[in-house]
């Protein structure tokens, strides 16, 4: 307590003397013009600055965002003392929980690819309390996002997607989730950074799946259970979810990190409208301008991506760029760093054209340059139907979908009908996973949703449910027709 009075005197002491002439008469005033001058203006008291409110950007949010219930189950291990005593094998099942955001009126929700990767099934709890089954439209592990859907009948609260670009550095948000459980959390903080990459994405250089990254760092309070959930600006527009903490103990620390609003909606309409990401590829190697670097290339500025390596018959190739060359700017958007680049790129599809500016022996050019697919493609295929029709069972309180060709043929069957969502109801007590195929119930052959939902309206007292799993695996399950 003495060192932080000491301290505080100290610090008024060194104002008040500093820069003023030393006393040379008794009949000196005082007080100085400059600082009477400084104490009649302090006289004024200074007009307080109104609070930021989020109460309209909060209310318009919290119904929008929803909690994600995920339901895992693995094979059972063996255990000796079971065995010993003439037990099955318990099955495991894990549990996880996050968030997602309703982005529009026909229940389409962006979450995270972590939140349910490995699910089998998937309940999404609105803030009205009522829940629905909700199935996997598409992923994207680059982004760590995903699209599901749910069936609702009532038409559905929805957030906006505002722009990540126009996104400001010290701009209040918001943080909506359910951190821990706690379902419609709202945190709030500033924009503490943009274009961070912070490398916990894992490429897949087998299928040339690299990972984009390009975050909004925020001080909002994020945790455990908030993945997936919305990061809006004060007039409650979506402008990232977010996705992970900066912490060692795996709780809130001071930073939190969200996909920008431009990489979510491209990803989310190619998985709408196609079924999965159409990236597009400028088709160089570059690394960052360090100050040596930048003085070699005669740059004014220690800023952009320097090219190491252009690809063969890429866009960039096609276009000319050349190594040593430094991109500046996409279609005039600044490019200060690789992330900046990714986020920039990603909002392309193949066979667009964009405007490249660069340095090249230090002199600014620009370029068109027409973009491709990893595959060196350079028009984006027509969008086909990808999502199969799902059939609501209500007795059986699962999603059905048709069989796809490909698995009749892998599986060497003729019929059955696949379970494509779960809620708990009879199936899910029973043991049935999703991705379960039926192909017979009673002995009768099952090749439609409606047969089985005939088969629970019969007069049966029991159904025997046989079918067989993707991987191969033969199963039979037994349920009450009726509860």
């Amino acid at each position: 307590m003495t060192g932080l009075a000491a301290g505080c005197i100290g610090a008024l002491g060194t104002l008040y003397f500093s820069g003023f002439p030393a006393v040379q008469s008794a009949h000196v005033s005082t007080t100085p013009a400059l600082l009477a001058h400084s104490v009649e203006r302090s006289s004024v008291p200074p007009q307080p600055r109104p609070s930021p409110s989020f109460v309209e950007a909060a209310a318009s949010s919290v119904d929008a965002v929803v909690h994600v219930k995920t339901l895992q189950r693995s094979a059972p291990t063996s255990h000796p003392w079971f065995e010993l005593f003439g037990y099955g094998n318990p099955e495991r099942i894990v549990q996880g929980s996050g968030s997602g955001v309703i982005i529009d009126d026909r229940g389409h929700i962006v979450t995270n690819n972590h939140v349910i990767e490995g699910a089998h099934e998937i309940i999404v709890s609105l803030n009205n309390n009522r829940t629905y089954a909700a199935t996997v439209v598409g992923t994207d592990p680059s982004t760590d996002l995903a699209v599901l859907e749910i069936n609702a009948p009532e038409s559905l609260p929805f957030l906006s997607f505002g722009s990540s670009s126009d996104v400001r550095v010290g701009e209040w948000v918001l943080a909506v989730g359910n951190p821990f459980d706690l379902t419609s959390t709202v945190t709030a903080g500033i924009v503490s950074a943009k274009a961070r990459d912070i490398n916990i994405l894992q490429g897949n250089p087998l299928t040339r799946e690299y990972p984009v990254e390009s975050f909004i760092q925020t001080d909002a309070a994020v945790n455990p259970g908030n993945s997936g959930g919305a990061l809006v600006n004060d007039r409650g527009e979506l402008i990232g979810i977010n996705t992970a903490i900066a912490s060692r103990t795996g709780s809130y620390s001071g930073y939190s990190f969200a996909v920008p609003s431009a990489i979510v909606e491209k990803v989310a309409g190619d998985l709408l409208t196609f079924g999965e990401v159409r990236r597009a590829y400028l088709g160089i190697q570059i690394e960052p301008v360090d100050e040596k670097l930048a003085e070699s290339l005669g740059l004014n500025e220690v800023s952009g991506c320097a090219v190491v390596a252009v690809l063969e018959e890429s866009g960039a190739d096609e276009a000319g760029l050349q190594p040593s060359d430094v991109v500046l700017a996409i279609d005039e958007v600044p490019i200060a760093n690789f992330p900046q680049l990714q986020e920039c790129i990603s909002k392309y599809h193949p066979g667009d054209w964009v405007n490249v500016d660069f340095s090249r022996n230090g002199q600014i050019q620009r370029m068109e340059v027409k973009l491709k697919s990893k595959d060196g493609e350079d028009a984006v295929a027509e969008a086909t139907p990808t999502k199969r029709k799902q059939t609501w069972i209500p007795q059986a309180s699962a999603g059905l979908c048709e069989l796809p060709e490909a698995l009749k043929y892998t599986l060497n069957i003729e019929h059955g009908i696949q379970v494509d969502a779960l809620a708990y109801g009879a199936f899910s007590q029973s043991g049935i996973r999703k991705g379960f195929i039926i192909t017979a119930i009673n002995g009768e052959k099952i090749q439609s949703a409606e047969q089985v939902a005939r088969q629970f309206d019969s007069d049966e007292e029991g159904l025997l449910v046989e079918g067989v799993y993707p991987s191969g695996q033969k199963a039979y399950y037994g349920m009450a027709a009726k509860p």
